[in-house]
């Protein structure tokens, strides 16, 4: 049974209710106090202590204070008035357990009403946390955006400048053939000139030569005529043949012997490849050649058979692993499919090849694509 403590003190204002209860070896951390408008109890074991308020208090802004084996409290009224008594006369047992079952639901309540407005300012608090990160994103993805317009404007303004160049360019080549084209044409006509100057000397020369009559000067000067312009040209057609070659090279560059090696050699790998691979059994000879089969798979991937396309281009890079179209053109299936990783993979392979081509094949027209890169 707890021990009922009776020995309080209580004063009082208008508007204030003060209320000293001696409990020995009280303390913060073991005494338990509730308070409502009508209700206030402190619980410290083994002493309790509990009153039934008369008038109804601000119980938000009261205040308790605990020291000294004793608690002070400050309760401040709702309204301006001197009470009679403290606590209510003549309760009874079951009005002051309604009081009790009532304190503890308004209690209840506003503990209720206390978490769902801490609730409500937690979500405030994160919608404008978000709102501020929104912002804050938003101002950095303009910055990138200006930057890369800036970027843009940049190398459009280089583009220009570069094409200004080369149409500067363009135009001084240009009039530098017009001047030699202007020169030659002056050349011709210095020449023709020169030409009709001799054929008049020579006509006039042999008309003050001629005594022998009218007949054989006009004999003299029809063969004159004769000389001097020759015939027009009779209209023919040439027909022109040339050799077949498997290589692009002309044949008068080319050497034959290790050419004729090298298609011996490829046809022996083929034909030792072509052995390894199961999927070429059922195929015909025609259909074995890789540019066979990537013209096939350029007719899958242009009626949308994606997968089928793969396959015709797996194949041909199995029989020849060199052809760098073989790679992109499957590097675009993969695309078409959302295989990005492959398509990467397929794009980076065919520019390896090229760059190797042009490394091997145009040394001189690699160096001028570095430097022009570079802006050497």
């Amino acid at each position: 049974m707890p021990l009922q403590v009776s020995d309080y003190t209580w004063q009082q204002t208008k508007t204030s209710v003060f209320i000293s209860v001696p409990l020995r070896g009280v303390s913060v951390r073991d005494a338990d106090v509730f308070c409502t408008e009508n209700y206030l109890k402190v619980n410290f074991p083994p002493f309790l202590f509990e009153v039934f308020l008369c008038a109804p208090i601000d119980d938000e802004n009261s205040k308790a204070k605990i020291g000294n084996d004793t608690i002070i409290f400050t309760l401040y009224k709702k309204e301006v008035a001197m009470w009679e008594t403290l606590s209510l006369s003549g309760v009874d047992k079951e009005m002051m357990q309604r009081i009790r079952e009532k304190s503890i639901l308004q209690a209840q309540e506003r503990a209720k009403e206390a978490t769902e407005a801490k609730a409500a300012a937690r979500r405030e608090d994160q919608k404008y946390a978000l709102n501020v990160m929104m912002q804050i994103e938003e101002e950095e993805r303009k910055k990138i955006e200006d930057m890369k317009e800036n970027e843009r404007m940049k190398a459009t303004k280089e583009l220009e400048a570069w094409k200004e160049c080369q149409r500067k360019a363009e135009e001084q080549k240009r009039i530098h053939r017009e001047e030699k084209f202007c020169e030659q044409e002056k050349q011709i006509e210095d020449e023709r000139k020169k030409l009709k100057h001799k054929s008049h000397t020579r006509i006039s020369a042999s008309r003050n030569l001629a005594t022998k009559g009218r007949n054989s000067e006009n004999i003299f000067l029809e063969k004159l005529k004769e000389n001097s312009i020759p015939a027009p040209r009779s209209v023919g057609s040439i027909k022109i043949n040339f050799t077949p070659r498997v290589f692009p090279t002309a044949l008068r560059e080319s050497q034959v012997a290790e050419e004729e090696e090298w298609l011996h050699k490829q046809a022996e790998a083929r034909r030792a490849l072509n052995t390894d691979i199961p999927e070429l059994s059922d195929l015909k000879e025609e259909e074995k050649n890789p540019e066979w089969l990537k013209d096939k798979g350029n007719k899958l991937f242009a009626t949308e058979n994606y997968l089928a396309a793969i396959n015709a281009y797996n194949l041909a890079i199995r029989l020849n692993n060199k052809i760098p179209l073989l790679y992109l053109n499957r590097a675009a299936c993969h695309l078409k499919l959302k295989n990005l990783h492959k398509a990467i993979e397929d794009s980076s392979k065919a520019y390896r090849i090229m760059k190797l081509h042009l490394r091997l094949t145009h040394p001189m027209k690699l160096c001028k694509m570095m430097l022009r890169r570079f802006g050497i």
